[in-house]
């Protein structure tokens, strides 16, 4: 067995480092925290290369007193605490005195402060961990600490992080969260040079939210409060026109401390679960006001978890409280929907009535037409299908199929089938002589257009049709980071998207085939999924993943469909490369042989 080393103080400090300071977002955390302790009302903070190169907090706070400078970078040296007693009755964002050192052991730091009262503030820089000078300046009151050339002497720490724009994301992340835990702070946050979020101070929560996610989310958000003797739980969620396909817009504060806990979260998903479209999730911002002695923040180094002393009190607390405001906002405007009185004056009634046959859903109609047309009015010839209107007052189109050499000349990957018909409107009937076959028209369908959509992405032939009115949608800070990340993958996707102020955007041009999409819940659904492969992944899975949502173009599910639509979907389906699962995966096609039927009906044995 070897023998024990005792660790020299630069190396045990780097270990600690690693617990507390996983990258540049936690260093943003640790010190704006350190700001709102010390009672900041203005805090400013700034990054350069995704917080690697720079990362800078000016505050107007207390300060820190000049004989405490260089104790304040001393391992566990603290001003929040003086006993095991009082993590108990915690009501600091920090308490352990492990942030500075930590930072400082693999950074160069440099801190200012001055208090009310002195003439002159004290300045201290410590490289690694070695103290270079202490002296004083000329300073506000307040504290400013300029980290640089983070992890520069910890290279294995420093090749585990992302992109700088990743690290920049969340870093605008966490700057977001603590100032809606914080509105009557003002935040100012810029990253490279540019300003990409300033709050304002306010008694109003709304407010900030309207500030940080814009005036989509702050108009759709419900308001929710309860209290009992030992919690209250208060803040907004929102309805499903603001859902999301990831949990990123979900914000849970305890005792104003920013963390993550999956009891809170799904005590709001269960609440909104009967109000929610199937795999959304909604937006909230959830604060929990608990007494100090209930809960255990104690947990781990980052102060990202707590314990509760009764889980299922605050699951109950929670649940009922979202779950009664909801409800109550969509009676009253149920209500308020019922005493909008009906004005038949306004529209132009005729005096002679006519008859006329008018289709059931005129925009499933519309939208199935656009699919299997797959080419945009006046611009571009149809691609796979040429649909005409076969009479204005019916609503059935006649289809016929497109020659194409470089179609036919393809191999198919299963015999030319009969189609008998359709059942419940989503299943293709067909067979061979041997053979009985059911297709999934919306999967069968979503494959053709997956497979056209990256194989035209690839060779650099995406068509795009400009959008008569432009669709500007407002982003969070963060998504605008991440937007700005994959901006050459929406392009050669066939988007084209310019920038329209702060964090917002404006989409002129989408690809073709989508028909007419609902481009804001499309666009946030692509990056929540861009998000979510993380910024390691090549361009081709991007592409995949992006052609998979924007497939949602085709027949849909209960879609009626002629002999003539049928024959063309299924003729379609058999030259394409992989004709047998969905882009998600799911079988197409299910095949059963006349043997097989025949057995089941006992036939044969």
């Amino acid at each position: 067995m070897k023998r024990i080393n005792l660790l020299n103080e630069e190396t045990s400090n780097k270990i600690a480092a690693g617990e507390v300071v996983e990258r540049p977002a936690s260093v943003v955390k640790e010190l704006i925290e350190n700001s709102i302790d010390a009672g900041a009302k203005v805090i400013s903070i700034e990054i350069e290369e995704g917080g690697q190169k720079l990362i800078k907090i000016v505050d107007d706070g207390s300060g820190i007193n000049p004989l405490d400078i260089e104790l304040a970078f001393m391992p566990h040296a603290t001003s929040k605490i003086s006993s095991i007693e009082d993590i108990y009755a915690i009501n600091t964002l920090g308490f352990r005195g492990e942030a500075l050192p930590s930072i400082a052991a693999v950074s160069k730091i440099t801190l200012k402060s001055r208090i009310s009262g002195n003439e002159f503030g004290k300045e201290i820089c410590i490289n690694g961990g070695i103290t270079e000078y202490v002296k004083e300046v000329g300073a506000s009151i307040g504290t400013t600490i300029e980290v640089r050339d983070i992890f520069n002497n910890v290279p294995a720490r420093q090749k585990f992080l992302k992109s700088t724009q990743r690290e920049a994301s969340l870093i605008s992340d966490i700057v977001s969260r603590l100032a809606l835990a914080n509105s009557k702070i003002s935040f100012k946050f810029i990253n490279n040079g540019k300003k990409v979020l300033n709050t304002y101070s306010t008694e109003n929560l709304n407010d900030t939210i309207r500030t940080i996610y814009g005036k989509t989310i702050g108009d759709n958000i419900i308001k929710f409060e309860k209290h009992t003797d030992i919690a209250s739980v208060y803040g907004y969620v929102g309805n499903a026109e603001i859902s999301r396909g990831s949990r990123n817009n979900q914000s849970v504060f305890v005792n104003n401390r920013y963390i993550k806990n999956k009891l809170i979260a799904t005590a709001v998903e269960t609440a909104v679960k009967s109000f929610m479209m199937i795999n959304k999730y909604p937006f909230f911002v959830l604060f929990l006001e608990i007494f100090p002695e209930f809960i255990d923040v104690n947990v781990h180094p980052t102060k990202a978890e707590v314990k509760f002393q009764n889980d299922r009190e605050i699951f109950k607390l929670v649940f009922d409280t979202v779950h009664e405001s909801i409800k109550e906002s969509l009676k009253n405007n149920f209500e308020l929907e019922l005493e909008k009185p009906i004005e038949n004056d306004i529209y132009d009634i005729p005096s002679k009535r006519e008859t006329v046959q008018i289709p059931l859903d005129l925009k499933t109609i519309e939208e199935k037409t656009i699919a299997l047309n797959n080419f945009t009015p006046k611009t571009e010839t149809p691609k796979n299908f040429v649909v005409a209107e076969k009479d204005s007052n019916e609503a059935n189109y006649v289809i016929q199929e497109e020659k194409s050499t470089k179609e036919t000349a393809k191999e198919p990957k299963f015999p030319a089938l009969r189609i008998i018909g359709q059942f419940h409107s989503t299943y293709i009937l067909a067979e061979t002589s041997e053979d009985f076959y059911i297709i999934d028209q919306h999967a069968a369908h979503e494959k053709i257009l997956f497979e056209k959509y990256t194989k035209s992405i690839k060779q650099g032939e995406v068509t795009a049709q400009i959008l008569l009115t432009p669709v500007v949608i407002e982003l969070t800070p963060e998504d605008f980071i991440y937007y700005i990340e994959n901006k050459d993958i929406f392009l050669s996707a066939g988007f084209t998207i310019e920038v329209f102020g702060d964090n917002t955007i404006t989409i002129r041009e989408v690809p073709n085939f989508l028909g007419k999409p609902e481009m804001r819940s499309l666009f946030t659904e692509i990056l929540d999924n861009l998000k979510n492969l993380g910024s390691g992944e090549t361009h081709e899975v991007k592409y995949n993943r992006i052609a998979t949502l924007a497939c949602k173009a085709a027949i849909k599910a209960n879609d009626t469909l002629n002999i003539e639509e049928m024959k063309v979907l299924i003729d379609t389906l058999r030259f394409i490369d992989d004709p047998f699962n969905c882009p998600h995966g799911r079988p197409t096609i299910v095949k059963t042989s006349l043997y097989e039927m025949e057995k089941k009906f006992k036939r044969i044995q």
